[in-house]
């Protein structure tokens, strides 16, 4: 934003700082996901979820709550492991969510993770049955969370990260794209367990109808030590189920300047391809996000 001041004979333009929020504003479009069979995984999306089968850049593609599952085939089946900053993705389950698991269940979904209580203090004794969760292990072994939703909806809803700093990679996401915090008061750095796996400090916060959650790396670490004997920190996104995450922003070509100078790793710059105008960037733990030029 610029304002012309004159001064007598003398006229000059002030340029005047715009809130960091406005010039951050995104929106949530797509998650990208590797399949050796979009066909069958269009399929599975629309028919197990509350999704609907679309075209998009003239493949088809899968909506869902606003936002789109796009997919790209690869010859070889792209990598599940729990090891890059790209957790999963979560659906609704409705109010009664052994019901819908019951449902999934009869209907040939497969889980990785059946129905938990997350009130189980993991004692043995169960829990207050309030809040459950479980796994879907979707196409190429895509992991899908289900849970409760105290709303009774059965809607796309939140991207699960993971991360070596998560307080520091939730405040990266509303520095550079404007994302909203969840919860008032200060985030808490401590380390937080639930039976015997590390899940704080976590980060909350809603981007258009996404919540993104971020979880520390140490939670992967307990839960999958054969995948992480001999490393020790998360990999690119490149390749995974999950590719990568897709924002939408007003002005492809001002954003790229604009994280570029705030220090941002550009990975590949503008380009067109199927009709979309697109980029992609290098988000923390290298996790990879592509910036689509909005109306595409």
């Amino acid at each position: 934003m610029s304002l012309r001041i004159s001064l007598g004979f003398v006229s000059i333009w002030v340029v005047l700082a715009q809130e960091p929020h406005e010039i951050a504003k995104a929106r949530f479009h797509h998650l990208h996901l590797n399949t050796t069979d979009p066909a069958a995984a269009v399929k599975f999306y629309a028919t197990k979820f509350e999704a609907e089968r679309r075209s998009y850049g003239g493949a088809d593609a899968v909506w869902a709550n606003h936002s789109w599952l796009l997919f790209e085939q690869v010859s070889t089946p792209p990598k599940a492991d729990i090891t890059s900053g790209i957790w999963h993705m979560g659906w609704g389950g409705g109010a009664e969510m052994k019901e819908t698991f019951r449902r999934q269940v009869e209907s040939g979904t497969r889980f990785q993770t059946p129905l938990v209580d997350l009130s189980d203090q993991c004692d043995g004794k169960g829990g207050n049955e309030k809040f459950f969760f479980a796994y879907v292990e979707g196409p190429d072994r895509a992991l899908i969370e289900l849970n409760t939703t105290t709303a009774g909806d059965f809607k796309f809803g939140h991207v699960h990260l993971l991360s070596s700093d998560p307080v520091g990679t939730g405040e990266w996401y509303m520095k550079h794209f404007g994302l909203t915090r969840r919860g008032e008061g200060p985030v808490s750095r401590e380390a937080r367990f639930r039976c015997g796996r590390q899940t704080g400090p976590a980060f909350s916060m809603m981007m258009d109808n996404v919540n993104v959650i971020v979880y520390p790396i140490e939670w992967s670490q307990t839960a999958f030590p054969a995948l992480w004997k001999d490393r020790t920190s998360l990999e690119s996104s490149a390749g995974h189920v999950i590719d990568h995450l897709g924002f939408e922003v007003d002005n492809l070509d001002a954003t790229l300047l604009r994280l570029k100078a705030e220090g941002v790793v550009i990975l590949e710059g503008a380009r067109t391809r199927g009709g979309i105008r697109s980029a992609m960037i290098e988000g923390p733990d290298q996790a990879r996000i592509e910036l689509v030029q909005a109306g595409r």
